[in-house]
């Protein structure tokens, strides 16, 4: 049978299809979705920190350095966050010229110390006038719409504090506008966001669990694909809608769970039965 009659009878029979495939997830979600997991990701620096705002900053400059292999993310993490020598709230609140060198060297795939600066310079600046970045986030959300998601606005009203800042900057930060993906958001946000969690610290509460989209990755795209939950080639804005869009029949209230299934079949040795896959490996 050809993917696209497999995709076409995946949207036709859904209901026991997703049932018996949230049987198979389920139970892994369990697996993955341990304090276990801390250790080897990024999220582990917002446990670094006792103070909310300390660990709202230093999630978010990690979720942004989530790019490549998790070792040298945490890696790279740990240098930057290094670097402030007191706790990102403090450092970045009072960021000024005198504290530029200190960022001087950095360098993580096309993030340079120069855009670092930009981007702390825009974080000191939302600090001042919203007094959290929780705040900062839940104006953001209150200003979206269907037709202007939450990430486009915070791209836009962020920027907005460092409207000189190169153009390279603004890729760091992604937009469904330009149809990213937005993974380190959403990854962001599944940690923020998340409560109940062994794993996800759940610091903020502007935003419910049922809003949340897949992060999506290398692993999440390619089990996504297999399992028809996605039909589009690209892994961008419209996947992220297409496969978030399954998984809330599974999970209406929390479908960003099932990141750590899929994320876990891709990183561990799992036999997964072949009735699942509705497309080739």
């Amino acid at each position: 049978m050809s993917a696209m009659i497999k995709d076409n009878l995946l949207h036709a029979l859904p209901g026991n299809r997703i049932r018996r495939l949230q049987s198979f997830l389920d139970p892994l979600v369990g697996l993955v979705e341990t304090p276990d997991y801390i250790a080897g990701d990024p999220v582990a620096f917002m446990y670094r920190y006792d103070d909310t705002e300390d660990r709202n900053l230093a999630g978010f400059l990690a979720a942004l350095m989530a790019w490549g292999r998790r070792d040298i993310v945490i890696a790279k993490t740990g240098d930057l966050l290094g670097r402030f020598g007191t706790g990102p709230a403090d450092f970045i609140g009072n960021f000024s010229a005198a504290d530029i060198a200190r960022l001087e060297g950095f360098r993580h795939r096309t993030f340079t110390a120069d855009d670092i600066r930009w981007i702390i310079q825009a974080l000191s600046s939302i600090l001042h006038h919203y007094r959290s970045f929780e705040a900062f986030w839940s104006s953001c959300h209150k200003k979206s719409r269907p037709d202007l998601p939450l990430f486009s606005v915070f791209h836009d009203y962020f920027f907005s504090f460092i409207p000189n800042a190169p153009v390279r900057v603004r890729k760091h930060i992604a937009s469904p506008a330009r149809n990213s993906s937005c993974k380190r958001l959403w990854l962001y946000l599944r940690w923020v966001i998340r409560r109940d969690s062994p794993v996800d610290p759940g610091t903020m509460s502007f935003l419910p669990p049922s809003e949340l989209m897949i992060p999506l990755d290398v692993h999440v795209a390619r089990y996504g694909r297999l399992f028809g939950l996605i039909t589009r080639r690209a892994n961008d804005w419209k996947a992220v809608c297409e496969i978030t869009t399954w998984l809330r029949k599974m999970a209406p209230e929390d479908p960003a769970r099932y990141d750590y299934a899929l994320f876990g079949l891709g990183i561990r040795d799992i036999p997964v039965p072949e009735e699942f896959f509705l497309n080739s490996p």
